[in-house]
């Protein structure tokens, strides 16, 4: 047994492991100071909202200083407005002693925000996914890149929100399962991003039907195929689903949010994989490494320290808080080929 022990020990210290982590962030409208005429009232440039200089670099140090916590290989981003925004919040990481060599904006079309990435990893190609010409859909980010060899494709999202109904989600979830499909779920998939819906959104529906145009059917949780799923004892596999939602991997119900609504707790962000994540074969998710990230800073009292601003219209920038979202972070692993 003691020799059983000892080899084992000896393949791990001999082949190691390494380490992938994946990250996604909503950041509450960063907003460049260059005016194009899509902005939202509040962060029109030099306005009467404050918007100005100085907001922006406490806003941009303040989100890069939780992106600089997580520390992550891959970060997803929503609601970021401009290639020069998602540069300034580079730079900003680069002073703070985070350098990410790598980074994509979904800018395509001109919606109001938009989805990036920042990768410590280069990409193979990136590229948009159009779910209408409609400026009220926002592209989706595709991003492929190689892990000791072996392919991982990302899907940023951010569908929607509950301003509209079901259908619009749907929609989007439709275009990405037909590129899903395209790919072939045997392939390395993550899609992360802010989906505006809760992991049991169907639930939801049954208790509050405002938004339920669809018959019950909703984009995450049936067109993704999240709710079909069944794990063994060992959590080691997922028997039938067609997109693993990652939350479903945390045991206390309590951490499965990201967001918070009048004092609920939702989960509007995921990371859903693919089959292929969880064979334990090659590239892998990390059993239990799924959670939000939940630093004491985040928090005011009970809520998320969102960006405040003042409740009295106009709106005025108050330049303190971080994002009305968290962040969520999961791990993945494969055989270090390198050592």
């Amino acid at each position: 047994m003691k020799t059983l022990l000892l080899i084992l020990l000896m393949s791990i210290a001999l082949f190691g492991e390494k380490t992938v982590k994946i990250a996604n962030y909503n950041l509450q409208n960063l907003f460049d100071l260059h005016k194009d005429g899509y902005e939202y009232t509040e962060y029109i440039p030099y306005s009467r909202s404050g918007w100005n200089d100085k907001m922006y670099n406490i806003k941009r140090n303040n989100l890069a200083t939780v992106i600089k916590d997580i520390d992550a290989d891959i970060i997803a981003l929503e609601e970021i407005e401009s290639l020069q925004a998602l540069k300034d919040l580079r730079y900003t990481l680069k002073r703070k002693g985070l350098y990410y060599p790598y980074y994509k904006i979904a800018n395509a079309k001109n919606t109001t925000v938009k989805v990036a990435v920042l990768s410590k990893i280069p990409f193979v190609y990136t590229k948009e996914i159009f779910v209408t010409r409609s400026y009220e859909y926002r592209n989706i980010l595709e991003i492929k890149v190689m892990i000791e060899n072996e392919p991982l494709y990302i899907f940023v999202n951010h569908w929607k929100s509950k301003s509209g109904p079901e259908s619009k989600r749907v929609l989007s979830a439709k275009k990405l399962r037909q590129r899903i499909k395209q790919l072939g779920k045997n392939n390395n998939i993550v899609a992360l991003g802010d989906f505006n819906s809760d992991y049991e959104e169907y639930i939801r529906f049954k208790r509050k039907r405002r938004h339920n145009d669809t018959r019950g059917v909703t984009g995450l949780n049936h067109i993704l195929g999240t709710v079909n799923y069944q794990v063994d004892s060992t959590k080691a596999r997922v028997q039938s689903f067609d997109l693993y939602n990652l939350w479903y991997d945390l045991n206390d119900k309590e951490e499965r949010y990201s967001y918070i609504y009048k004092g609920d707790k939702e989960a509007l962000d995921h990371i859903l994989i693919s089959a292929a994540l969880l064979d334990k074969k090659g590239l892998d998710y990390k059993t239990d490494s799924i959670h939000p990230f939940e630093k004491r800073y985040l928090f005011r009292r009970k809520s998320i320290y969102r960006w405040q601003l003042t409740w009295k219209k106009p709106h005025r920038h108050l330049g303190k808080g971080y994002s009305d979202h968290l962040p969520i972070v999961a791990e993945f692993t494969i055989k270090d080929t390198n050592r």
